[in-house]
C-alpha cells in the first residue's frame, strides 16, 4: 500500500464440516409404529435405521430372530417390538423401545444417539420399557420378558405348582 499498490487479500477457506441435523420420515415411522400395536396385524417389531442424516424404517417383521438380525456392530439404530406376556390367567402385549449402538460405532456417532433418540420418542412414545443394546447378546428374548416382568404388572398364576 506504500507504493499505491492495493494488495488484495486472498483467504482461502475450506467449507466446514457441519454435522447434519437428523430427520425423520415421521409417516412411514408412525404407519410402522401403529402396525406394531396394532391387534388386526400380525406385525410384531420394526426397526428403523439411518439414511444419511435422516431416520428411516429399515424393516418390519413376526419373528424375534429375524428382529436380532437387523442389527450390526457398525450400525445405530431403533427398535420397537410387541411381546406377549402375562400368564394362563391374563395375557397382555407390552412393548419395548430399543436403542442400538453397535460396537463399532464410532464416538460422535454415539454421541448424537441421544437426540436422536428423543426425535423418534416423539413418534414412537408408547411403551413399557426402553433398553440399550451394543451387541448380539443383549438381544435376548428373555431378557427383554425379565425387563418387562420388572417394569410391572402383577403375574398372579393360578397358585399350582408342578413339582
Amino acid at each position: 500500500m506504500s507504493d499505491g499498490i492495493e494488495v488484495e487479500q486472498i483467504v482461502e477457506s475450506k467449507p466446514r464440516r457441519m454435522p447434519l441435523a437428523t430427520s425423520l420420515d415421521k409417516d412411514a415411522i408412525r404407519e410402522a409404529y401403529e402396525d406394531v400395536r396394532s391387534d388386526l396385524t400380525d406385525t410384531e417389531w420394526a426397526v428403523f435405521k439411518f439414511d444419511g442424516a435422516q431416520i428411516i424404517v429399515h424393516g418390519r417383521g413376526q419373528c424375534f430372530e429375524q428382529f436380532r438380525e437387523q442389527f450390526g456392530d457398525s450400525e445405530r439404530a431403533f427398535g420397537y417390538i410387541r411381546i406377549q406376556m402375562g400368564d394362563e390367567m391374563s395375557k397382555r402385549k407390552k412393548f419395548i423401545f430399543l436403542t442400538w449402538i453397535g460396537q463399532e460405532v464410532g464416538v460422535i456417532q454415539r454421541a448424537k444417539m441421544s437426540t436422536d433418540k428423543a426425535l423418534i420418542k416423539d413418534v414412537l412414545n408408547n411403551f413399557a420399557v426402553e433398553l440399550q443394546a451394543g451387541v448380539q447378546a443383549e438381544l435376548d428374548i428373555e431378557l427383554f420378558r425379565e425387563a418387562l416382568n420388572r417394569a410391572g404388572g402383577a403375574n398372579y398364576g393360578t397358585g399350582i405348582r408342578d413339582n
